[in-house]
């Protein structure tokens, strides 16, 4: 399944020193997720758009924080796409929205990062850029929108991605669940919630936010939400 050579060593170390999401990695895990990347290079295209000129070291800055999160997982979870769209900033999309008589209307949005269910990841390159160097707590685009892919592998975003062999879908439930009724009821009531409230938006949006704390700032989620920590160590057998 790996079988391509790996990434010249020149070329890895260029493109990943300075990633911050990296900076915990054993030599072993790193050697792995270079395999990981090269794969990702070699099955994904990565195309820049609006006159964005996508470098070989941009490629590997987003596919080795995608590859991060699949680092103890199988490359089957990133079956269901093959395209990357980098924009050189954030974006403008014309999503359906349904008003509060139930009539549905276009109403254009900026994103950053968006993914599409067997569709394409899209990403805003200067926040991937951002993200990469300064290792924002709680927030990588990169990471979010590739979970929301790992979520979707079951061809629903429902914030209940296909578990590793020997986890409870009971337990995921139960733990996840409890905690995103909390986060939904304090954003309700104006309280300041220890997580980013755009988790509340859905159980899907939930689950790609935990994975950006979970990586980026896994403390808060071991003091704060101990059950959800549990649970995304298992799926992702990384100890964070």
């Amino acid at each position: 399944m790996l079988r391509h050579s790996p990434l010249p060593h020149p070329v890895w170390h260029n493109a990943t020193r300075d990633v911050f999401l990296l900076r915990s990695l054993d030599a072993v895990q790193m050697a792995h997720l270079r395999e990981l990347t090269t794969w990702f290079l070699h099955s994904k295209s990565i195309v820049g758009v609006q006159g964005l000129d996508v470098t070989l070291s941009m490629r590997v800055v987003v596919a080795v924080q995608a590859c991060l999160l699949i680092l103890n997982l199988d490359v089957d979870y990133f079956d269901d796409f093959v395209e990357v769209i980098l924009y050189p900033g954030v974006f403008r999309v014309n999503h359906e929205q349904r008003d509060a008589v139930g009539l549905i209307r276009n109403e254009a949005v900026v994103l950053s990062g968006e993914a599409w269910l067997r569709g394409p990841v899209i990403l805003s390159w200067d926040d991937v850029a951002r993200d990469t160097r300064h290792g924002i707590p709680g927030h990588n685009v990169v990471l979010h929108e590739f979970a929301h892919k790992l979520d979707g592998i079951n061809g629903v975003m429902n914030g209940m991605p296909l578990l590793r062999s020997g986890m409870s879908r009971k337990r995921w439930a139960e733990d996840l669940s409890a905690a995103y009724d909390l986060l939904c009821q304090q954003v309700q009531r104006g309280q300041t919630p220890l997580i980013n409230p755009y988790a509340a938006t859905s159980p899907a949006e939930f689950f790609a936010v935990l994975s950006e704390y979970f990586f980026t700032a896994p403390d808060i989620l071991k003091n704060g939400y101990p059950g959800v920590h549990r649970q995304l160590t298992r799926f992702y057998s990384v100890v964070r």
